[in-house]
């Protein structure tokens, strides 16, 4: 709950919700009964009367042996109704499109949640497929361009922030707090974000906050492998981006009578 709401938790709907949470953090790595009870400090056997009911409901999944549990495809249909329902996601999406015919490279679309950025839809490059750029994915957002256009939209005190060394993806993420706020100082006077192999190993991008809210939430970015990155490339990647960000800023604005989502 947040903090000060004056409204108490209600212990068996975090429950459920710390273990959703858990079981899609491991991905492609089903997880033991013993395992998520230790993980959650919840006795075993309401851990198991928690996942029977979540597997009756189709929220949780079980191997045919009934050992093995995994995040079920409940949760694909209530992820698909958040992005479907979001009027920027679905306004931007034509402009992601748009961009990545242009310059033939990945574009993505984030929004900023707490420390982390989700990616809410990407347009691959036909020459270079990732993975990690997969829509609900989450990144801190310290480690890479989209995160960085969005931190550098809020002062220095306004940031969420681990405390101690930040999460290093490759050797050339910011792991130092000094350094990050050094960084988001000149994205500011930039106007974009910059990431060489902050993320991944061999990946340049550069990150453009959507001013359609204030401070903004969303970022588009482009990411590119260095090893076509020349000067021209990049300026024209800029260029693209930030008529991109103009376009859609155009387009969007708080509208009339929707909800004011927190």
């Amino acid at each position: 709950m947040p903090e000060n709401s004056g409204v108490r938790g209600v212990k068996s709907a975090a429950r459920t919700v710390a273990l959703l949470e858990l079981l899609a953090a491991r991905g492609d790595r089903p997880a033991r009964l013993d395992e998520l009870a230790e993980g959650l400090d919840v006795p075993r056997s309401s851990m198991y009367q928690l996942l029977q009911t979540l597997v009756g409901s189709g929220w949780v999944r079980s191997d045919t042996t009934g050992s093995l549990y995994g995040i079920g495809i409940r949760a694909l249909h209530t992820g698909t109704s958040y992005l479907d329902s979001d009027p920027h996601v679905r306004a931007v999406r034509p402009y992601l499109d748009e961009a990545s015919d242009a310059l033939g490279e990945t574009i993505h679309l984030a929004r900023l949640d707490g420390s982390n950025v989700v990616y809410l839809a990407t347009r691959e490059s036909h020459e270079y497929l990732r993975t990690i750029s997969r829509v609900g994915r989450r990144i801190p957002a310290h480690a890479g361009a989209l995160g960085k256009a969005l931190l550098a939209e809020r002062s220095d005190d306004q940031l969420q922030l681990p405390d101690g060394p930040l999460t290093a993806f490759t050797e050339s993420t910011h792991t130092d707090h000094a350094a990050l706020l050094a960084d988001l100082a000149t994205v500011r006077e930039r106007g974009y974000s910059i990431d060489r192999e902050e993320t991944v190993t061999g990946i340049a991008g550069f990150g453009f906050a959507l001013r359609y809210d204030s401070p903004a939430t969303d970022a588009i970015s482009c990411s590119v492998p260095l090893a076509r990155l020349s000067r021209e490339h990049e300026a024209r990647i800029v260029a693209v981006m930030r008529e991109t960000r103009t376009r859609i800023e155009g387009v969007l604005s708080p509208a009339s009578g929707a909800p004011d989502w927190r």
